[in-house]
């Protein structure tokens, strides 16, 4: 899977628009519920949706499939953009005294593969699985929580850098299990 993406982001990076709408169907459906699950509003998760895919087009070329995959790094951005709208939220709400909405909302259904995004799923779900139990958890309250390192610190109560080695330490054996699995 990630061979078609990286090829889509390559040629992305070389003005291919046509690369675009592919690379988009192909990973709207995976970063959107995430998105969803951090925002909590269907307006600002498309909304977000739409930053993520536009900073990916601009950005390709700064790809490095060394790094990661085309799915780390589009989680990865969407991740990122997902808390960086309930950080504006959340002091736009301070400033003006209003609750944030703590309603979550069920991911609506997207387009593409349904049988590819739940193999996907699945692969993730057995390799978190696989964890150490205090590795999944940082990973989940980061990436499904939608969680800063020092929040998920506080609510731990774990020191910050104990947090950060546990996150990447978890990320690594995450990187080694899917490769096993994908082999």
């Amino acid at each position: 899977m990630s061979s078609a993406g990286a090829d889509l982001i390559r040629n992305m990076a070389a003005g291919d628009r046509d690369a675009f709408s592919p690379f988009y169907d192909r990973y709207a459906p995976l970063v959107y519920p995430l998105i969803l699950r951090i925002v909590r509003e269907r307006a600002d998760a498309a909304d977000v949706l739409q930053e993520v895919f536009w900073e990916a087009w601009q950005s390709a070329s700064t790809y490095d499939p060394g790094r990661g995959t085309p799915e780390a790094w589009i989680v990865t951005r969407a991740r990122t953009r997902a808390i960086d709208r309930v950080r504006s939220i959340r002091r736009r709400n301070e400033r003006f005294g209003a609750p944030l909405e703590e309603a979550l909302a069920a991911p609506p259904g997207m387009g593409g593969d349904a049988a590819q995004r739940a193999a996907d799923r699945s692969v993730i779900r057995s390799a978190l699985d696989r964890l150490a139990d205090v590795q999944r958890e940082v990973i989940e309250l980061a990436y499904y929580g939608g969680l800063t390192q020092t929040e998920i610190a506080e609510r731990l109560q774990q020191p910050l850098g104990t947090v950060k080695t546990r996150i990447r330490s978890g990320l690594e054996r995450l990187r080694e299990i899917t490769r096993q699995q994908a082999t």
